[in-house]
């Protein structure tokens, strides 16, 4: 409980950097690079499929929301911290905190989601190849695409809400690099135990539940290739769906690790390592996994690299 003389915190001080400066301008420039490998990594992935004709199937639809999805979520948090080095000023409002923490948890429970419903596309393709068309047909897949939207909307407003409403009476130091849940939810002086339910039983449904989905069609898929008759059949069938099943679990590892045990049981250096490999360090890493095991997204960008070069060489 708190006295009704309190005095509700207006901003927050991020304090999850190195103190050391000369390892604060080395983190500032890891940031810097890896912000803009993954911006134009994604940029590229939504480019090429979205222009070339070999990729406009319902795969490459879907990996272009996720990517679409991936860009956002990075950009809630790298941004501020680049922000912050540079200008050695850690603070953050208490209105920017909520939304920062409202809008990483919508884009990552929508990316999840996302991830679901890839796992359903490849399930589809692969076990029903006959009748895939007419059940993932392109209204469909927008159909499912707005779902995930709306259900990451949906699963993280009354959270939101809750936090939002609780009050502040200090400390306002929170031991991380962005805003998030469980931190703030450890400096509210007032009652918790609602918002600790409520954010229990949503994270770990929407993750063990978009997981539980994802798992069944993987059993399944893996059921269907290997009763395929020859080697190169059951290659073929695995290499479409073996850069999603990659993401998945570097995704839903981290996540797990993170909001699923018990937040107090853990450090503080392992949940912010977790957290940078969850909303840094996986974004990264999408557009080479997507890219680099997929032999049309290669050959589309060697295309749009020769068809630049021979625009450059007409120029000239």
């Amino acid at each position: 409980m708190y006295s009704e003389n309190w005095t509700q915190v207006t901003e927050f001080v991020l304090i999850g950097y190195p103190e050391s400066w000369s390892l604060q301008i080395i983190l500032f420039l890891g940031l810097l690079v890896t912000y803009m490998v993954t911006i134009l990594g994604n940029l590229l992935i939504i480019v090429l499929s979205w222009s070339d004709h070999r990729l406009q199937t319902q795969m490459y639809f879907f990996l272009r929301n996720l990517s679409l999805l991936e860009l956002g979520w990075v950009s809630v948090v790298v941004p501020k911290m680049l922000v912050s080095i540079i200008t050695r000023n850690y603070s953050i409002s208490f209105a920017g905190c909520i939304m920062q923490s409202y809008f990483y948890f919508l884009l990552a429970t929508t990316d999840y989601f996302l991830l679901a419903v890839m796992s359903l596309d490849r399930y589809l393709a692969i076990c029903c190849p006959l009748h895939y068309e007419t059940l993932m047909d392109h209204p469909i897949c927008v159909q499912l695409v707005m779902a995930s939207w709306i259900a990451g909307f949906l699963w993280v407003l009354s959270p939101t809400i809750l936090m939002a409403s609780l009050p502040f009476c200090g400390p306002n130091i929170i031991d991380h690099f962005f805003c998030d849940s469980w931190p703030l939810i450890q400096l509210s002086c007032g009652d918790t135990q609602l918002l600790k339910l409520v954010a229990f039983i949503l994270s770990t449904t929407a993750l063990l539940g978009s997981l539980g989905l994802t798992t069944v069609s993987y059993v399944y898929i893996f059921a269907t290739v290997f009763r395929a008759p020859t080697a190169k059949e059951k290659r073929k069938a695995f290499s479409t769906c073996a850069s999603h099943l990659v993401v998945v679990i570097i995704a839903y590892g981290g996540s797990i690790f993170l909001y699923i045990r018990t937040a107090e049981s853990q450090s503080m250096s392992l949940k912010k390592g977790a957290s940078a490999l969850v909303c840094i360090i996986t974004p990264l890493l999408n557009p080479f996994i997507f890219s680099l095991r997929n032999d049309k997204v290669k050959q589309a960008l060697r295309d749009a690299l020769r068809w630049h070069k021979t625009i450059g060489t007409r120029r000239l």
